[in-house]
This record gives structure tokens, C-alpha cells and sequence, in this order.
């Protein structure tokens, strides 16, 4: 095996030779604190950075086996250390020559904790995985700044994250335990009959559409109401209470730019765990919940959307249906489907991006267009069947169609970035106190075409004026 020193001399010997000289780096390199491996040189100063590891034994390391005993504490730790070598990266990193010459960096994390690859734990060593730019002046290798890369910068970095006695053991401790917390409530949900739950005192609004950070300042702490509101007892934070969303069909609604949206996208994003200080730490969801939207011009491929999307013209069969440029409907159609084959139990869908003519066809509309020349069977008369039937939930952001209050069991209205209970005006405006089913079903007509069961069930619908 190599050394550190030797490192030194070839990087020395290669000076001002031609990039690819550095090809002969592949190999392992021992330090007095770490080895390093260098896996996969890159070929030329501007493309893909080279790919390098470096492991720490745990001896030297220290990390007690408390810290990752468990899936949820092991992932947040290797988390949290990516993150530590984000920032020490960023702050060593400096250009020396052309491309990305004296690059250092990880995966960039955000604002969920993650199963990342970047950094692994265990009782025998700490590893972390990285890229660097190999340094050149044009086409030539510069040695003396892949010297101070590799032998001075790095391990710097590898002082500052791979050791315990040199991290915030409490920063380390929180990270930790907030997404063991989450974990845990996650898996309360089903017990309670909840789809997603959101604490008192979470913080959901962002900085941007395109900056995932809260925004602090201005935003209110959520408060729930007290007829959703339910409590649990977490493993490191104790008591907490908050809003509980149950199982069902669920409408969000409200004004425009009350928080509907804001409040879609912390459920949609709560099958991920936040890091501490995010303010959504303990807004959780279902694990398997799916965002379904439209996607015109995506490719679908043998997809049976016939459950929504039959009789189109020139006789095109939607059992086995394939585009390479779906339309708003039945891409979302061939999302539904692909949702419920992968095993979902919670659909989240915001009317802002779904296509109309598949979320609902009112009195007008089918009173002028018959059945039997719409081949589009609208999402209302079918999301009550999907949770009765095949238990599959759905949470709508509904701001223009009071229909769905017909088939909600649950409607919570925002103002101000605040939720209220509003299912018993909801209801009284439809004259009806339970859902209604919009539809009888059939099975599907024996043909060529092999049909999971919970999608047979779902073809054939009656029109609304058949079940009024």
C-alpha cells in the first residue's frame, strides 16, 4: 500500500505533464489518520470530478454504537455527516487553474435527511465519499496544488468530520433524535387512522418556489384545529399535539394565497424527515403517499387507464395504453394507475396542476355532451370508490369546484396560513351529511390484456345524472 508521502512524490514527479498523466493515481493511499483510495481519475481538467473515499477506523473515529444502533439513527448520522463535509468543503475549496481545478465536494444536502451513499457508519469505520478537480494550468497537471489538494486540504477536512470529538455532540445528538421522532410518528399513523400529521408550532412556508428554507420571519406557527387536533407522546420530544389529517377524502380549500398549496406541499413532502431548525421536523405522512399531477408530453408505455379514459376515437384502446406525448389527462390517468401499482395508500393532488377535464365535469358540461361521447371518466367519480374499495386515500387542494364536497369526508379551509374544520358548512351546502357514491362499477370484459385486480373493479362508471 502506498503513503501519503508517496502521494507527495508522484504528484511532484507528474508536475507540468500532460492531464493525463494523473491516471496513475488510481490506487490506495495510507495516512496517519485515514486511507484514502482514489477510484476514478478524471480524463480532463473540465469533466466529471474524480471520485475519492476515505475511511476512518472506528478505534480512532470513536462514534459509539448508539449513534446508528438503528436504521433511523444510522441514516440521520451519515446525513449529518454529509453535511458537516459540505460545509468544510465549501469553505477549504478554492480554484487553482482551469475547470474545476481544487474542487472539493459531497453530495449537497438540503433540507430533508436522507439515505445517502456519500457517508456510511459502523463498527469497524466511518467512510466518506467525495469528488475532487484534479488542479491543471490548461491541459497540464498542476502538482503542486494537487499536493496542497490532497495532502493539505483534505485531510483538514477529514479532521474537521471524521472524528466525534471534533463535532457539536449536541448538533449531532438533535439531528438524530428529531428524525427517530419522525420516524416514530410516522409509524403511529395507521394505528390512529391518520393520512399525515402536522405539529402545533411547525413553520410551513419557504423563502421561495425555489429555496426550500422557511420563511421565518413572516410566517405564522400552524395551529390546529381542535377538532382535528390529536396528540402523541414522541420518544425524545415528549408530548407534542397537532393536526391529524384521517383516512379518506380530504379537500383543502380557501382563498387564493391563504396557504393551500403551502400546506399540499409540507404533506407531500412529510414522507421525508427534516433536519432541526427546518419547521417541518414533525410534519409526517404516509410513507407511500404519491403527488399526482399532469404531465403533458410525458411518455407512457402500455399503461391500463381505462378505469378514467375509454372510447377515445379511431377505436384506440386504453387497456394497454402507450404515447410517447400524453395529454393533461391521461397523464394524470397514467399517474393514478402507476401510483396504485407501486402500492400507494395516500394520493395528493392540487387542482393548480391537474387537468380540468379529469378532476370534474359539472351539470352543464354533461348536459351538453352526452356519456357516450366523453370517454373521460372525472376523478370525482371515482376517488370515493379508491378509499372505500382499495382503502386508498386521497388529500385534494380544491379551490373552484364545490363538488367535491359531495364525496369528502373531511374539508379544512385556510386562512391566513391557518387551518379550520369546515366540513359541516361544507356538508350543508350539499344538503347531503355523508359522502355519496357518484357510481356503480363492472368488471372489466375478459380480453388479451392481463388487468390487476383493484383496477378491474374500478371501469364503467355511471354519469352523475345516474346516481342524483
Amino acid at each position: 500500500m502506498a503513503t501519503h508521502n508517496d502521494l507527495r512524490q508522484f504528484l511532484n514527479r507528474i508536475d507540468q505533464r500532460n492531464y493525463p498523466a494523473y491516471k496513475d493515481l488510481e490506487r490506495c493511499y495510507e495516512f496517519p489518520e485515514f486511507t484514502l483510495w482514489v477510484d476514478r481519475v478524471q480524463g480532463d481538467p473540465f469533466a466529471s470530478p474524480s471520485q475519492l473515499r476515505v475511511a476512518i477506523a472506528q478505534n480512532q473515529a470513536k462514534f459509539s454504537a448508539d449513534l446508528y444502533c438503528t436504521s433511523s439513527r444510522e441514516i440521520a448520522l451519515r446525513d449529518f455527516l454529509t453535511r458537516q463535509f459540505d460545509r468544510a468543503a465549501q469553505t477549504m475549496s478554492q480554484r487553482r487553474g482551469s475547470g474545476k481545478s481544487g474542487m472539493i465536494a459531497i453530495s449537497q444536502p438540503g433540507q430533508t435527511i436522507l439515505d445517502r451513499t456519500s457517508a456510511f457508519v459502523d463498527a469497524h469505520q466511518v467512510e466518506l465519499r467525495f469528488v475532487v478537480g484534479l488542479p491543471a494550468f490548461g491541459r497540464r497537471v498542476a502538482g503542486q496544488q494537487a499536493i496542497a489538494l490532497l495532502c493539505e486540504d483534505l485531510p483538514e477536512i477529514i479532521r474537521q468530520v471524521g472524528f466525534y470529538a471534533s463535532l457539536d455532540a449536541r448538533a449531532v445528538q438533535r439531528h438524530l433524535e428529531t428524525a427517530e421522532d419522525a420516524d416514530w410518528l410516522r409509524s403511529q399513523l395507521l394505528d390512529r387512522n391518520l393520512v399525515a400529521f402536522v405539529a402545533d408550532g411547525a413553520l410551513l412556508p419557504r423563502q421561495s418556489g425555489v429555496d426550500d428554507r422557511p420563511l421565518s420571519k413572516e410566517a405564522s406557527p400552524f395551529h390546529a384545529p381542535d377538532s382535528l387536533r390529536v396528540e402523541f407522546d414522541c420518544p425524545n420530544a415528549g408530548k407534542i399535539t397537532g393536526m391529524g389529517i384521517p383516512a379518506g377524502v380530504t379537500l383543502i380549500v380557501g382563498g387564493g394565497y391563504h396557504g393551500k398549496s403551502t400546506l399540499l406541499r409540507a404533506i407531500e413532502l412529510g414522507v421525508y424527515n427534516h433536519i432541526p431548525g427546518d419547521g417541518r421536523e414533525q410534519v409526517v405522512t404516509d410513507a407511500t403517499a404519491v403527488k399526482i399531477r399532469a404531465e403533458d408530453g410525458r411518455s407512457v408505455a402500455k399503461v391500463n387507464i381505462s378505469p378514467f379514459i375509454n372510447q377515445l376515437p379511431q377505436g384506440r384502446s386504453t387497456a394497454e395504453f402507450s404515447t410517447e406525448n400524453a395529454s393533461g389527462s391521461t397523464s394524470q390517468a397514467a399517474n393514478i394507475l402507476e401510483a396504485l401499482e407501486a402500492g400507494t395508500k395516500l394520493l395528493l393532488v392540487d387542482e393548480d396542476t391537474a387537468a380540468t377535464n379529469f378532476m370534474i365535469r359539472d351539470r352543464r358540461m354533461q348536459a351538453l355532451i352526452a356519456k357516450d361521447k366523453e370517454p373521460i371518466t372525472p376523478f370525482i367519480d371515482k376517488v370515493r370508490q379508491l378509499y372505500a374499495e382499495h382503502g386508498v386515500s386521497t388529500i385534494l387542494v380544491m379551490g373552484g369546484s364545490g363538488d367535491y364536497f359531495d364525496v369528502a369526508d373531511t374539508v379544512i379551509a385556510m386562512q391566513d396560513f391557518q387551518p379550520q374544520e369546515v366540513t359541516a358548512q361544507a356538508k350543508a351546502r350539499t344538503g347531503r351529511r355523508t359522502p355519496i357514491w357518484r357510481n356503480s362499477f363492472s368488471h372489466l370484459a375478459a380480453n388479451s390484456v392481463t388487468v390487476s385486480p383493484r383496477l378491474c373493479a374500478m371501469e364503467n362508471p355511471r354519469s352523475q345524472h345516474d346516481c342524483d
